[in-house]
């Protein structure tokens, strides 16, 4: 058994502790989920709709409690906090419009029957296993389509998510999802395998790191079952021209800057034409140094802590190794000190294909500027990782913008703007950066029996 514990990132101080899953309640979660599902998939699909609608109402009822309840877990800065409660409630909303449009039969040609369609079915109990960065919008992504669709959900947050991940099941609970339909467990890695080995457990969802999406997506597909990974990302964000390179800067900054630099889709590599490289790398610096860094339930922070120490201290690591290995550090890079889990934001450069930090992704407030004296070497630059979450191109040309952009080996290209997520658009990577796809349409297609249904004459 495992204990989720949270531990204020800005303070060091432990605040609660919450027991773990015993190793003898797994069979019993899944058989719940599987009795549930008989029942929900079964509830009219306006009702299901009707449920995400009253959670998104909850959501921004409870908004200020909900946003409270992460920036203490997590370290996120009071207004971000504030704008993923609204975001997650957006997702609940959409899917609860938009979503039975997306599950009605659709009629086929016959093809020499008296008809043929196709029926888009629930496939029954999933597992959620999602981390720490983005706790309820990244939830949303996967409960919001999939409760939609008819299938149930067992749902297991990072350990540091505890009293976040309850409040979610306690709001749609509320709204009228079965308590069963929902399972919100704190279970460790162990318990998830023995899950996903479960005869009633249909499909998994993850979103964390390359190691976990790994090990998950082994396990399932030892089990026979579906998966969908939303793993790491190293974002190239190509500057080809500026008419205003301090708006530019200060959208870059404001970019890798948000969650503290903790997000899978945030720009990490900044890839400069020459002729722009050093105006942009003098205002980066100066926006970082501008950036306030501090107490996350001040309205004023910019930057809040990392989610932790160890997170904190592993991220100063990479930044040490850059420098080692020959890299040129601007600025920050370092802990602050006293309590919690800080760190100076960091513009490094220089960085080789024979630096550690070429190839990894670095979590945090740090931002990786490179020189290229082309459009096309700006492509290969940004192609030569294993990374392929997104991308985006920033130039006064839009259409020369999305022929680069267009080149860009990723899930999602962005031209002028970077990592913008909606309800309706679709969100996911290529090669290390996982596989399938959350929200829109794809994301109501992933765990779906696309059932053909064909009628002859006797």
């Amino acid at each position: 058994m495992s204990t989720y514990v949270t531990t204020n990132p800005a303070t060091g101080t432990t605040e609660h502790e919450f027991p773990g899953l015993a190793d003898d309640q797994i069979s019993d979660i899944a058989e719940r989920s599987a009795r549930a599902f008989a029942t929900w998939r079964l509830t009219p699909v306006a009702e299901r709709a009707a449920a995400l609608a009253r959670t998104a109402d909850l959501y921004e009822k409870r908004s200020v409690e909900l946003a409270a309840a992460i920036t203490k877990e997590m370290g996120k800065p009071t207004k971000q906090a504030a704008g993923e409660v609204q975001l997650a409630a957006d997702i609940y909303r959409w899917y609860a419009e938009h979503g039975p449009e997306l599950v009605t039969t659709e009629q086929l040609d016959p093809q020499g029957a008296d008809e043929s369609v196709v029926q888009k079915l629930p496939i029954g109990p999933l597992v959620g296993v999602m981390p720490w960065n983005y706790p309820y919008y990244q939830v949303a992504r996967f409960a919001a389509p999939n409760l939609l669709l008819g299938n149930t959900v067992i749902l297991k947050h990072a350990s540091i998510c505890a009293a976040s991940s309850k409040l979610m099941a306690d709001i749609l609970h509320d709204a009228s999802v079965p308590e069963d339909a929902y399972i919100n467990v704190y279970a460790n890695s162990d318990q998830v395998a023995e899950l996903l080995a479960h005869p009633a457990i249909r499909g998994v969802s993850l979103t964390g790191s390359e190691r976990a999406g790994a090990a998950v997506a082994a396990e399932a597909a030892k089990n026979l079952k579906k998966s969908v990974l939303e793993l790491g990302g190293s974002d190239p964000f190509i500057l080809l021209d500026t008419d205003d390179m301090a708006k530019t800067v200060r959208t870059a900054a404001q970019a890798r800057l948000a969650n503290a630099g903790q997000a899978c889709n945030s720009p990490k590599r900044f890839i400069v034409l020459d002729d722009l490289y050093d105006d942009f790398v003098a205002g980066l610096v100066g926006e970082f140094d501008r950036a306030v860094v501090g107490d996350p339930a001040d309205p004023a922070t910019d930057v809040g802590p990392l989610s932790s120490v160890s997170a904190r201290d592993t991220v100063a690591d990479q930044i040490s190794t850059a420098v080692r290995q020959g890299a040129t550090l601007h600025t920050g890079g370092s802990p602050i000190e006293g309590a919690g889990a800080f760190l100076r934001p960091a513009v490094l450069t220089g960085i080789t294909p024979e630096m550690d930090a070429y190839s990894e992704e670095i979590f945090g407030p740090a931002a990786m500027v490179y020189k290229v004296s082309s459009a096309d070497e700006a492509v290969r630059l940004a192609n030569d990782v294993d990374f392929g979450l997104s991308g985006s191109v920033w130039s006064t040309d839009t259409a020369r913008a999305a022929e680069i952009a267009d080149r860009l080996e990723v899930g999602m290209a962005y031209i002028n703007e970077h990592g913008t997520t909606l309800p309706g658009l679709p969100f996911g990577g290529v090669n290390h950066s996982g596989y399938g796809r959350e929200l829109g349409r794809w994301g109501a297609g992933e765990f779906v029996n696309t059932k053909l249904r064909r009628t002859s004459a006797h």
